[in-house]
């Protein structure tokens, strides 16, 4: 028995939830192929999973929502929004979104954005070893006040940006996804 094994009720709830975040999701091919992926693997949130799985993120704007947090990741040498594989004990994605980020930056308090959800799939370098490409479940999230960031193992820097204004390299996609989050956040 491995200890994945002994996960095995909290592993299906978080598939379960991950199903519920894409139905909510708006419509459309990117959501279709998203679903269509954990429907094809049991083990699609794990990264001992297909060489193509899930991961979470979290896009950290700052409290007033003019800032976004990055870190430069070590081995994307990018900068880009904190995030990164499923653990055993998530029991949902946005959990182990604002997981990944408290582990990543050091900012606790975290508050997640109902319903803001950006969809990403990227090809990965060879850097990753076994995996090949993240299926990334992007959630908007909001920092304290008085957060204060600290470096983490998995990266080089953590700074925060203003949104209009992100450092290079990073995703060129990123831009398009924070303006996205950030505009759910001012709704709501």
């Amino acid at each position: 028995m491995t200890a994945s094994d002994l996960n095995i009720p909290d592993r299906k709830v978080l598939r379960n939830n991950a199903f519920e975040v894409l139905r909510a999701a708006a419509p459309g091919a990117v959501r279709d192929a998203f679903e269509a992926h954990l429907a094809a693997y049991d083990d699609a949130l794990w990264r001992d999973g297909p060489p193509e799985h899930f991961t979470a993120s979290a896009v950290v704007f700052s409290a007033d929502g003019s800032q976004v947090l990055l870190v430069l990741h070590k081995k994307a040498r990018l900068w880009l929004q904190p995030g990164g594989h499923f653990e055993d004990g998530d029991r949902s994605v946005a959990g182990a979104a604002l997981r990944e980020a408290t582990e990543e930056s050091g900012i606790d308090g975290l508050t997640p954005v109902p319903g803001a959800l950006f969809l990403h799939r990227h090809d990965l370098v060879a850097a990753f070893g076994r995996c090949t490409a993240h299926w990334d479940l992007r959630v908007a999230a909001v920092a304290p006040q008085d957060a204060r960031v600290t470096v983490s193992d998995e990266s080089d820097d953590v700074r925060w940006w203003p949104v209009d204004a992100l450092p290079e390299p990073t995703d060129p996609d990123l831009a398009d996804c924070i303006e996205q989050l950030r505009a759910r956040l001012l709704s709501a």
